[in-house]
């Protein structure tokens, strides 16, 4: 038998003992530095921040809890399976994975890596030690013209995406989850996507690799003498890679069976492909670990060679008579150069005629039995897209579609296209039956046997009860999608599962293909390896794996199982725990928006505590349950910024900040409450009281003030008393009032300025001061309007009026509606019913509006400053004076409203060079809460600092005062408003 041959012949090689738990050479600088540090290197005393947290420091750059908020926090990613770890860690360089890894050898735990967790299948659990390798591993470097990218394995597809973006490059690998899977996840799973097919996944672009193998050797692909290392550190492993090439190259006909596997899109057990592929024995390890799952070894930076990105593209859906129609067009689209085909069956078209904004394609179908292919042409010209174009009218004319197809190259029709075959997966994951689980399984045929696979697993979906499944995927290469919503609480639904998931393997297996295609092969179809490959092959895979990870350390029970059952172990239940949330499908890909990722939890973790308490309490462990919520007090709700960036990522469109302000206004005080409700009904009072002890205190020393605010957070809390904080200016002036019969008939826009501009005054050394002492955005708009000859009004009173913002993000009702009762008939008559738009100066204002006025006043139309200057200001001014360059911080407001585009022309209109850094995210100063948890902001704000810092700029903007507030602290650099630039610049 092939395994004790393999065994036999590579134990021959084998050096007597291994030499265990050592970093053997450092890293030609790695971009987390050389490793340098013993890993065998003692805990490190705690300091009292991580002592209060349950933190533990083993090593430098290694920190680890055995809290339960923690362990249960992490325990969770986007799969059906959940293990709670007996330790959670995060290391920060190469040292502290090697560190990491020695501990729990000490312990007796396995290892597992998580970055990104959204892996499907499995891989990212363990009940040993869980390894955070996202939050210290996030640095891209570009090569010349980006011909080449070196990430690291926390940084996101998107992010490496954005840095290439400016060469018009982008990484091969193109995988729906981008927003939130990280570098670390597309190697280990060896991820393709919708464009790459099998010749721009992860294993064909990949050029280079750091690894930390399991014994603490660090392997470095890129040296010139790489191999030559590998012999010298690790002549066990090195021999024994070139021992198992040579076993398999003896034998033709396993040769041609690995050829045929690997062909398609094929992620199951490991690449020995690469044992064909490549001669030197680094160069196998380093393709071996693409694909492995964290079983053979933790990748620290990967080097890729990019892909070109076609600026010029055209999108079209084509709908057929049935699945005969469209698998029978493949060939001849795929001949006529799409770039993508993808699949919708006729379930699913019967989802996306219930979506919003459905495309006449569709809408206009009566679905019986039809499907439809989404295709797409990329070119780098116009011209050679019309030449594209042309050749695939030839073909479109010879099929047999149900209307003409028209392509677009219109950004609007196809964002609203591909909306329709991104949004089936929201459609049906987040209207499933809350208590179930949603399964996004992936599986590859040869194309030619596509339509009898496809026709094969609707007959099984029917057949097993799965009713509202749909079937999508990547056509041209013969992946297929299905999601099927299940229970695993109850024994008869978990029976079916385990029917439909054997008559699937029979399917699939049946028609020559692969039982994942880029979900990787996890715990669910780790137990199917062997009869996928064949025995002979399946050996070999196991002593690939005693070959790197001899002592079985690393994430076992993946990738290679012997346990035949093992599949239906560890299935995770959902419980019912309140409406916002029970659509969560654990994917995460809210979380890399999450201002509060690196300090406490994301908004994934936040739902997943929730559900785990209430599973705690249904079980009686109610010191479980108890432990759960105390902590969940800072971590989940004190530190959430509220901001929504969440929704707009979030597949099944929840906004965690719901959850959050419910929960705070379940908690808090009547009397906290009522305070803030009389607080409303005398606002202007408020906040010039507000400003003047800005003033007050900017006259004071600053450690006195300090000083004082701290002694009241002690007494009062840090939730209920705001911190002082340098970067806090004096007082700012009352609100302008604009107002008048003769104006008010020649008004073309009611201002709102927001009472931010009233509590903090100007940045001080900004370089646009203000014409008028302690003027703010909200005179700079005034001005502005002045010299475009547009004319403003403001509504009666406006210094007692407020968005509500400050209520609405506490959770405070009363107060709340005592705003709304205020402000909604200001604006209803100032707007003269909705007939004039109203205009704020600052972003989180302008959002709050339209969130108070939805239901109350629908037909007032609420424009941030930005947008009302780019639409109506831009073209009536005269720059005068232009800066060089000018750096943007974007708000989660401009973000939701989607008025970041209107922001960049302004500054666009005064600066020659206008940058918004890659690493932009929400500051989370969100009105008070960097006042009240100026860790927050610091953690929310370091590596967007960091790259501001990295050169001077003329000027740093943005579009709201708090968020301004923020990134000065943060950088040390003064922020202000883009209209106070604006102003100056055409003054």
């Amino acid at each position: 038998m092939l395994g004790g041959s393999v065994r036999a012949a590579v134990r021959a090689t084998a050096p007597a003992h291994h030499r265990r738990w050592r970093v053997t050479s450092p890293t030609p600088t790695p971009l987390a530095g050389p490793v340098t540090t013993p890993v065998t290197s003692p805990a490190l005393p705690t300091t009292p921040l991580e002592a209060a947290s349950g933190t533990e420091r083993w090593a430098p750059g290694l920190t680890a809890s055995r809290r339960e908020l923690d362990r249960r926090a992490r325990a969770h990613d986007a799969s059906h399976y959940l293990l709670v770890p007996r330790v959670v860690a995060t290391a920060r360089d190469a040292a502290g994975v090697a560190a990491a890894m020695a501990r729990a050898s000490e312990l007796g735990m396995c290892v597992t890596f998580r970055s990104g967790g959204t892996s499907l299948s499995g891989q990212g659990v363990t009940d040993g030690l869980l390894l955070d390798v996202r939050a210290g591993f996030r640095g891209v470097e570009v090569g010349d013209g980006g011909l080449t990218v070196r990430a690291q394995p926390g940084a996101t597809v998107r992010e490496v995406n954005a840095r290439l973006a400016r060469h018009r490059r982008a990484l091969g690998p193109d995988p729906a989850s981008e927003v939130a899977c990280t570098v670390g996840g597309v190697v280990a799973n060896n991820s393709s996507g919708m464009a790459c097919g099998t010749t721009a996944n992860t294993y064909r672009t990949l050029r280079a690799m750091t690894a930390v193998l399991a014994d603490g050797t660090v392997v470095d692909s890129a040296a010139p003498d790489a191999d030559a290392r590998l012999l010298r550190d690790r002549p066990d492993l090195h021999r024994g890679l070139l021992a198992l090439r040579e076993l398999l190259l003896s034998d033709p006909a396993a040769v041609a069976e690995v050829r045929r596997q690997f062909s398609m899109k094929n992620t199951m057990g490991y690449g020995i492909n690469a044992l064909l592929d490549h001669d030197t024995a680094v160069e196998v390890l380093t393709h071996l670990v693409v694909g492995s799952e964290g079983t053979l070894a933790f990748v620290a930076e990967a080097t890729f060679d990019t892909v070109p990105v076609h600026p010029h593209v055209a999108t079209g859906l084509l709908v057929f008579t049935d699945l005969e129609g469209a698998t029978g067009a493949l060939p001849a689209l795929v001949g006529a150069g799409v770039a993508t085909a993808e699949l919708m069956d006729a379930a699913s078209l019967r989802v996306a005629q219930g979506l919003g904004d459905v495309p006449p394609e569709i809408a206009a179908v009566e679905v019986v039995d039809h499907a439809a292919l989404l295709v797409e042409l990329q070119a780098a010209t116009p011209e050679a897209l019309e030449d594209a174009r042309g050749a695939l009218a030839l073909v479109l004319a010879g099929l047999p579609l149900v209307s003409p197809a028209a392509l677009t190259s219109d950004p609007a029709r196809r964002a609203g296209l591909w909306h329709v075959r991104k949004g089936l997966y929201t459609a049906v994951a987040g209207a499933r039956p809350s208590g179930t689980t949603a399964l996004l399984e992936d599986v590859v045929v040869p194309v030619d046997r596509l339509l009898d696979t496809c026709r094969g697993l609707t007959s099984l979906l029917d057949e097993h009860g799965y009713d509202g499944s749909v079937i999508f995927g990547h056509a041209k290469d013969g992946n297929i999608h299905f999601l099927v919503n299940e229970r695993f609480d109850d024994p008869a639904a978990l029976a079916r599962y385990q029917r439909f998931t054997a008559d699937l393997v029979d399917l699939v297996l049946g028609a020559g293909g692969s039982l994942k295609a880029e979900h990787g092969t996890g715990r669910i179809m780790a137990p199917f390896v062997r009869r996928q490959y064949g025995p002979f092959l399946h050996d070999l895979m196991l002593e690939v794996k005693r070959l790197f990870d001899p002592a079985g350390l690393l994430n076992p029970g993946v990738v290679v199982e012997h346990r035949p059952d093992a599949w239906l172990h560890h299935l995770k239940t959902v419980p019912t725990v309140e409406e916002e949330v029970d659509r969560c499908v654990e994917c995460g890909y809210c979380e890399p928006a999450c201002p509060s990722k690196d300090l406490t939890l994301t908004p994934r973790q936040r739902i997943v505590l929730r559900r785990e308490a209430a599973a705690a309490r249904a079980a009686g462990d109610d010191d479980l349950a108890a432990a759960l919520e105390a902590d969940y007090d800072y971590a989940g709700l004190q530190t959430c910024a509220v901001d929504g960036l969440c929704a707009s990522a979030c597949p099944v469109g929840i906004n965690t900040g719901d959850l959050v302000r419910r929960l705070r206004a379940e908690q808090a005080p009547a009397a906290l409450d009522r305070a803030w409700a009389g607080a409303a009904r005398h606002w202007g009072a408020a906040t010039r009281a507000g400003g003047a002890a800005l003033t007050a205190a900017s006259l004071l020393p600053a450690p006195l003030v300090r000083a004082a605010t701290s002694a009241a957070r002690a007494v009062a809390g840090a939730d209920r008393v705001p911190s002082y904080e340098p970067e806090l200016p004096r007082g700012g002036r009352a609100r302008p009032v604009l107002g008048g019969a003769a104006r008010s008939e020649r008004a073309e826009a009611v201002l709102f300025a927001a009472c931010l501009g009233a509590l903090f005054g100007p940045t001080a050394g900004a370089p646009a001061q203000p014409q008028k002492p302690g003027g703010g955005a909200a005179q700079a708009l005034v001005a502005l309007a002045e010299r475009a000859g547009v004319v403003l009004v403001t509504p009666e009173q406006p210094g007692s009026l407020c968005c509500g913002t400050p209520w609405k993000s506490k959770g405070l009702a009363s107060g709340y509606e005592e705003v709304a009762e205020a402000v909604v008939p200001a604006l209803v008559e100032a707007t003269r019913g909705g007939e004039l738009p109203v205009v704020c100066d600052a972003a989180s204002c302008a959002e709050g509006l339209v969130q108070l006025l939805r239901s109350r006043a629908p037909r007032v139309q609420v424009l941030d400053a930005t947008q009302f200057a780019a639409d109506h200001l831009l073209g009536r001014l005269v720059v005068r004076r232009r800066l060089g360059s000018v750096v943007l911080h974007p708000t989660c407001s401009t973000t939701t409203a989607g008025t970041t585009a209107a922001m960049r022309s302004v500054a666009e209109a005064f600066a020659d060079e206008v940058v918004v850094p890659a690493a932009w995210g929400c500051c989370a100063y969100a009105g008070d809460r960097g006042l009240l948890h100026p860790e927050l902001t610091a953690s929310a704000t370091a590596r967007e600092a960091q790259e501001v810092l990295a050169r001077p700029f003329d000027a740093h903007a943005s579009a709201n005062r708090t968020c301004e507030l923020g990134m000065t602290r943060a950088t040390g650099r003064p922020y202000q408003h883009v209209m106070e630039l604006l102003e100056a610049a055409t003054r």
